[in-house]
């Protein structure tokens, strides 16, 4: 049972700098009447408030759009065809736009909406344009709604359930916290609704077999998700150096109570997503190598980014995101990383000023070659 600890401190909300928050459909939205819970939902907006009067970056990865649509649509509560459950999505997603729109407004909070699908994320220039649109978001201050797009995704580029949604969003983010939101308060050993012996697990270290023995499949009736797929988001979320809580949402400002100490899981990250994103990143085989100048080789050293300026030869045929080793002057190696342009704009711009850059590449630039957070000295 090493896997289990009711001793170990988890990360908790007092510790997050940037929080990612999934809300399953059955929380906003009313079963019966398919109606939104505005109640909740300006209770939430307090929450996110307070969190963000600490400092921490909040992003929200809200359901809801199907089954809000469903209700304008009346069609019912049975299963919905695939056209059916896109049209509610693209009726239901603009309210939930405008409703968390109208709940953050009171609290100066700006929100935006960002639609994913699996091919999001599984292709490299898309995952880093919605990466670096993430960032700009929250460099501003900003709260991103994010769902994924049903209006057009179909089964083979679904996620299939916000809870891995959360997680991948909590490592394109570089999120230290994911929370999910649901009608359960956490993992148990059995299903307690059907084994009175079942015991509340409020922190797990490990995600082992055993572990994932516990699990069962069921998910409510608006939402898709039993805790199978949270396990799966935990198993995500942990390995990018991302702490994760299962913890129950039905009642008023539900991450109050939980930053207070309410029931939960915690499932425990051994790195900070830093390290493991550098990790991650010092696993990869380079598509290419850049060699510097003296004083971009220094300024590395410095933790400083790679500028465009101090690199003197560009080589290998590399895409933007793709890993390409830098070198010094004599060719040794002085590390991995990510470079922000394809080899081709890398040979262009190669030694120039990052004021030179627009006007050789005819569009707006980045100024680093390859940040400092996406290279490995």
């Amino acid at each position: 049972m090493a896997a289990l600890s009711a001793e170990a401190r988890p990360v908790g909300l007092a510790e997050a700098k940037r929080l990612v928050v999934k809300i399953g459909s059955a929380l906003l939205v009313d079963r019966e009447t398919g109606a939104l819970k505005a109640d909740w939902l300006r209770a939430l907006a307090l929450d996110v408030a307070m969190l963000k009067a600490r400092g921490v970056d909040v992003i929200l990865v809200s359901s809801g759009s199907i089954a809000l649509g469903r209700g304008v649509l009346a069609l019912g509560q049975g299963a919905l065809s695939l056209d059916e459950a896109q049209a509610a999505a693209a009726v239901g997603q603009i309210r939930l736009a405008r409703a968390y729109e109208e709940a953050f407004a009171p609290h100066g909070i700006t929100t935006a909406q960002i639609l994913l699908t699996l091919d999001d994320s599984g292709d490299r220039r898309r995952y880093l344009n919605t990466r670096a649109t993430m960032a700009a978001l929250l460099a501003r201050s900003v709260v991103p709604i994010v769902n994924e797009n049903d209006t057009i995704a179909t089964d083979e580029i679904r996620y299939g359930d916000n809870d891995r949604l959360a997680a991948n969003v909590a490592v394109m983010a570089g999120a230290d916290t994911c929370v999910l939101l649901s009608d359960v308060d956490g993992l148990y050993t059995a299903n307690p609704n059907e084994d009175p012996s079942a015991r509340h697990l409020p922190v797990v270290e490990a995600i082992t077999p055993e572990i994932e023995a516990m699990a069962g499949d069921a998910g409510s009736g608006l939402s898709k998700g039993g805790m199978k797929t949270k396990l799966m988001a935990a198993r995500t979320a942990t390995g990018a150096g991302c702490a994760m809580a299962i913890a129950e949402g039905r009642g008023l400002r539900p991450l109050s109570a939980l930053d207070e100490g309410a029931r939960s899981t915690w499932f425990i990250a051994t790195l900070d997503p830093q390290a493991a994103r550098k990790r991650w990143i010092s696993a990869m085989k380079p598509r290419g190598v850049l060699r510097l100048d003296a004083g971009a080789a220094a300024a590395l050293g410095r933790g400083k980014s790679l500028l465009p300026a101090g690199v003197t030869d560009v080589s290998g045929d590399f895409q933007r995101g793709d890993p390409v080793r830098m070198e010094g002057p004599d060719g040794a190696a002085l590390g991995l990383g990510l470079s922000r342009y394809t080899a081709r704009e890398a040979r262009a711009i190669a030694g120039r000023r990052s004021d030179e850059i627009e006007a050789i590449l005819g569009y707006p630039a980045r100024a680093a070659l390859v940040h400092r957070d996406d290279m490995v000295l």
